[in-house]
């Protein structure tokens, strides 16, 4: 599936983009796998991990999902976009709403503008499930009957994958 093609993965620093990646090199020859993220201590971390030297492929792009112009350029060549860049720490997305917000709501529908602009075909996000959050609650003695963090960053990030599971479709239909 990705031999010879150019792979990004939007929030690439994180748990899931550093397992992705492991995961990816290991079964495939991508031509390009692009890290995109916005923190350059973590992709210097990941380049020791994964080095020019050993994978010829890998490519560190800091940038943030909030900055179209950014991913607009990083988009270049990209055949895969994996989309796990979120803020998904309830406590911080608490105490910053709006950031997690601007990351979550309106950072996964720039990364759709832009692969429609690009014209990639796919696009692949993250979805944590209801259950893990109700999990979460209930580890925490929390009443989910009541509005709580989880269900609010359940929210966010459930609007931002609904955008990625519908806008493609309807924008590419009409193209």
């Amino acid at each position: 599936m990705f031999n010879d093609k150019g792979v990004l993965i939007t929030g690439g620093t994180g748990s899931f983009g550093k397992k992705c990646t492991e995961i990816i090199l290991k079964r495939y020859k991508p031509k390009k796998l692009i890290i995109f993220s916005r923190d350059e201590l973590k992709q210097w971390e990941m380049a020791q991990q994964f080095p020019d030297s050993k994978y010829d492929c890998m490519r560190y792009f800091i940038g943030d999902v909030r900055d179209e112009e950014r991913l607009n350029r990083a988009f270049q060549g990209v055949d895969y976009i994996i989309h796990a860049a979120a803020l998904k720490q309830v406590p911080a997305a608490e105490y910053n709403p709006f950031e997690a917000v601007k990351t979550n709501i309106i950072g996964a529908q720039y990364v759709i503008n832009v692969a429609i602009d690009r014209g990639v075909p796919f696009i692949a996000g993250m979805k944590q499930t209801s259950d893990a959050f109700k999990e979460k609650a209930a580890k925490a003695n929390l009443d989910l009957k009541k509005a709580s963090p989880f269900e609010v960053s359940d929210f966010q990030v459930k609007m931002g994958m609904d955008y990625l599971r519908e806008e493609p479709k309807t924008a590419l239909a009409k193209a």
